[in-house]
């Protein structure tokens, strides 16, 4: 792949201003300053800096982001701040989008992406992935609660019964389970079914992969196995 277009793809403008960049020797290979836009590349491995700053070449973009409170997972935010104001334009112009959603006052895992194959096989609504929810609850939790969420609860305008697995209470305010649909505000209705509600709600878990470290409003670039790992979950989709 020429430079140029390695820079296009990874989100540093038109191809003429990428161009003009490696003209004015803001870009460097291996700490060699490359004036050439047709330089030829090997992709394998490649890292490359921009003005100084280091980036490494990603074919995809796999994001694993810990979601603050108050933010939309939407870019055009209409009484909150919007997720992708997290972001670097360099990312954003990449054109990554949420996996799914979350609601503005719902904290956690959000995977985001510029790989549209994965998006919309991973949330298509047949494809039900297991996500992992932590809840505060505004009454105690009881062994009934429990029992009907396993059991299955009807929603409405709803079609089937929804059920949840994994259902641990973690004390006498706080629920954890696991759902493997995806209806609009699933959980916050199933509480609801159970004559409960949700006060504050934490996803910590889609597949395997996992929210540990990350603090509110910070984000990773997936390793390569825990992209592979989240793509074994909808292989049957792509």
């Amino acid at each position: 792949m020429f430079l140029e277009k390695m820079l296009q793809s990874q989100g540093f403008g038109s191809r003429k201003h990428c161009q003009q960049l490696i003209k004015n020797g803001a870009v460097a290979i291996q700490n060699e300053v490359i004036t050439e836009p047709k330089f030829k590349l090997n992709l394998q491995n490649l890292e490359f800096s921009v003005h100084g700053q280091s980036f490494q070449y990603r074919e995809k973009v796999y994001i694993a982001l810990n979601k603050p409170i108050n933010y939309e997972c939407s870019h055009q935010a209409t009484h909150h701040f919007s997720v992708f104001d997290l972001f670097d334009d360099v990312l954003m112009n990449r054109g990554m989008q949420c996996v799914g959603r979350l609601d503005q006052d719902t904290t956690g895992l959000l995977l985001l992406t510029d790989d549209g194959q994965f998006l919309q096989a991973l949330t298509h609504p047949k494809k039900h992935v297991p996500k992992v929810y932590q809840m505060q609850t505004a009454d105690p939790v009881t062994d009934e609660q429990i029992q009907q969420l396993e059991q299955g609860v009807e929603l409405r305008n709803e079609k089937g019964i929804f059920s949840a697995t994994d259902v641990i209470r973690l004390d006498e305010f706080k629920l954890q389970m696991t759902v493997h649909q995806g209806v609009y505000h699933q959980v916050k209705r199933m509480l609801a079914a159970v004559g409960n509600k949700v006060e504050n709600l934490h996803r910590a878990q889609i597949g395997q992969l996992k929210l540990t470290d990350l603090a509110e409003g910070e984000w990773i670039y997936l390793t390569e196995n825990q992209a592979n790992a989240a793509k074994n979950l909808i292989a049957d989709q792509i």
